[in-house]
């Protein structure tokens, strides 16, 4: 069995993803690196990684989130850190109900609630195997800060973090003391999907304490701060540059 550390990174072949995944290979980790689609970027990276893999998944298809972790594990042979980043989002205006129709509900919540769900109940035994008293394994799920308050680009996406974060909280409580669990909350980050997020920009920019959106890597240090701690869990750390204070 490999004994250096693994973690999965899901949806980590761009954005926040990617900028955990390489924080962790800096920090010693060896990278399983994951994506929907991005193939090419994914065995680039993997490449440019001691030892790390490439897999390909839809987190869509349960079949293909259960075959992600027996992937990592024939690879591997462990897996230390589950790092549940990959997520989709809908643009929906919060007044218009029936926009949001139940097929947009149902695609969000698999990806954003059940892929991460089973994804743990997956890793749950391999994450205890590698757990020691002083080095609890860990789980990290990347939510938003519209999981916390009444924003967010729908209503349907915004629910879809908040079950994200009160899911992170209750497994806290059934997976300690062996496995920890935590999740970061961001608001704006600069990353390819936000590009366009003009008016997002612009909150950010008058509103919040910062006065800016965050860099992926500074949400991935902040990944990294709370792996690397064996004592936290069942937090749901906001990081919006004090956004939420206004």
């Amino acid at each position: 069995m490999n004994e250096k550390r693994v973690a999965l990174v899901t949806g980590s072949t761009s954005g926040i993803g990617m900028a955990i995944a390489k924080q962790l290979s800096e920090d010693g980790f060896t990278i399983a690196f994951h994506s929907k689609s991005s193939v090419e970027v994914g065995q680039a990276l993997a490449q440019d990684h001691p030892a790390a893999s490439y897999t390909q998944a839809d987190l869509a298809d349960q079949n293909q989130v259960r075959h992600l972790i027996s992937d990592v594990l024939l690879h591997h042979g462990r897996l230390d850190v589950l790092v549940n980043n990959a997520g989709i989002n809908t643009i929906i205006p919060h007044g218009s109900l029936k926009e949001a129709s139940a097929e947009i509900w149902r695609k969000l919540y698999e990806v954003n609630v059940i892929a991460p769900w089973t994804l743990i109940a997956e890793a749950e035994g391999t994450l205890r195997e590698s757990s020691s008293h002083d080095r609890p394994s860990c789980i990290l799920n990347i939510s938003s800060h519209a999981g916390i308050r009444p924003k967010g680009a729908s209503i349907p996406y915004a629910a879809s973090k908040a079950a994200l974060n009160h899911m992170t909280r209750l497994l806290a409580l059934s997976l300690a003391p062996q496995i920890r669990i935590n999740a970061i909350a961001p608001g704006l980050v600069e990353t390819p999907m936000t590009e366009n997020w003009t008016a997002a920009r612009e909150l950010w920019k008058e509103r919040s304490p910062m006065g800016r959106g965050a860099q992926p890597a500074e949400i991935a240090q902040l990944a990294s701060m709370l792996i690397a701690n064996n004592y936290l869990t069942g937090e749901i750390v906001i990081s919006d540059g004090g956004l939420n204070l206004t």
